[in-house]
């Protein structure tokens, strides 16, 4: 599956030549990337440049490899005119989802068009061997995209955690054995050959849902995710808000009606939504209602499909989510709610809409709850779209 990534051009700023030519540049390569493949004419009209500074910019941009001439247009009056467009090879990148039972990549170039997925199972893996394991499954997918051994420019890494952004350290994931050193990062990039970032899973989601999903075009959402574990993430004027920890959005954590009040959790690694919604208990919840079923997504679809305890099965794990979105709404008032995870995505519509009126029962605020609106892991959606903005950023910006 091909996916493409987007990122926003930045706002023009007064300067220097050498910076306004650095701005122009700039954006002519967003415009390329947003558009297609463009003439000078083309260039220069939606720039307002001359025809000779845009004939100089697209000089410029060739020179450093970051344009190629692709044919001509055709059609209109007068010679056909030499059509451009940003060279994929002017950098690659690359995305992981880790989780517990495999890590999956992506490697995307640089337009933002994912070139190969590869898929590693990691299920009992010792702690020692996390960063052989790691490259190994970079490696297969960069060999499966066709591109050279340590040619990736940037590497994203979302794992079921919080990065300390004072340490480093990988906080709430007791779950993720080998992946605690202070060193892994360093560790992780010496043996890809690329700088490598590691983000919690479910911001990187949030990422994903903003630049093309079901939050695109709001500055101020929160995203739950609820499956193996329950998280959020929260967009505040267009911002993931971390926290001063790196913490904000554990949620999993959080103690809410309906669920034990769960004491020293760092020991005990539990937490009172989770107990509520995580896949454990909504299996759990299931059996009551005569539903047994091997996984939660199961259970919800036998849900859907048998009226009467289907029905009271569903509201009641639509009160269970609406409970803890509502302390989440209270304090940070979003203008939108995405669900997401495995949860929330095997009750489609049905489960949304319950979510969405039991929320308005209990909350002041009362905002719209969408479905997750993107096809395979938003995690590595995220991960490439976080990878391809900061490869641009520097590619883009030191020509």
């Amino acid at each position: 599956m091909t996916h493409v990534i987007k990122t926003t051009a930045r706002a023009p700023l007064a300067g220097t030549p050498s910076l306004l030519r650095a701005i122009n540049d700039r954006a002519a390569l967003e415009l390329l990337l947003e558009n297609g493949p463009l003439s000078r004419t083309q260039i220069g009209t939606l720039t307002g440049l001359s025809k000779p500074t845009a004939s100089q910019l697209l000089a410029r941009l060739e020179a450093a490899g970051l344009v190629l001439p692709v044919g001509t247009s055709a059609g209109g009056p007068g010679p056909n005119a030499q059509l451009y467009q940003v060279n994929p090879a002017a950098g690659h990148v690359a995305g992981l989802d880790v989780t517990t039972g495999e890590i999956r990549v992506a490697v995307a170039d640089i337009t933002g068009t994912t070139l190969a997925e590869h898929v590693v199972p990691v299920k009992g893996t010792p702690a020692a061997e996390t960063v052989s394991r790691v490259t190994a499954a970079v490696a297969g997918a960069v060999r499966e995209a066709g591109i050279a051994d340590r040619a990736l420019h940037t590497v994203v890494i979302g794992v079921g955690g919080a990065p300390d952004p004072v340490t480093g350290k990988l906080r709430y994931a007791s779950h993720l054995p080998g992946w605690h050193s202070p060193r892994l990062v360093e560790e992780l990039s010496e043996a890809i050959g690329a700088p490598v970032s590691i983000e919690n899973d479910v911001n990187l989601a949030a990422v994903a849902e903003q630049a093309c999903g079901a939050a695109r075009g709001s500055e101020d959402f929160v995203l739950l995710w609820a499956g193996a574990g329950t998280g959020a993430a929260i967009v505040i004027a267009g911002r993931l808000h971390r926290g001063f920890t790196g913490g904000a959005g554990e949620v999993g954590y959080m103690p809410v009606p309906g669920s034990p009040v769960v004491r020293d959790v760092r020991r005990r690694n539990s937490g009172g939504f989770q107990d509520l919604v995580g896949a454990p208990a909504v299996r759990a919840l299931a059996r009551r209602y005569g539903l047994g079923a091997p996984t939660a997504e199961d259970a919800i679809a036998r849900a859907l499909e048998t009226p009467g305890a289907g029905d009271a099965f569903l509201a009641e794990l639509a009160g269970r989510l609406a409970v803890g979105l509502a302390v989440i709404v209270a304090v940070v008032d979003p203008e939108l709610v995405v669900l997401s995870g495995a949860v929330p995505s095997a009750g489609g519509t049905r489960l949304r809409a319950l979510v969405e009126d039991e929320l308005a029962r209990l909350s002041m605020a009362r905002p719209e709850v969408r479905s997750s609106a993107l096809v395979g892991s938003p995690v590595l959606l995220g991960a490439l779209q976080r990878a391809v903005a900061t490869a641009r950023e520097a590619v883009f910006s030191t020509h």
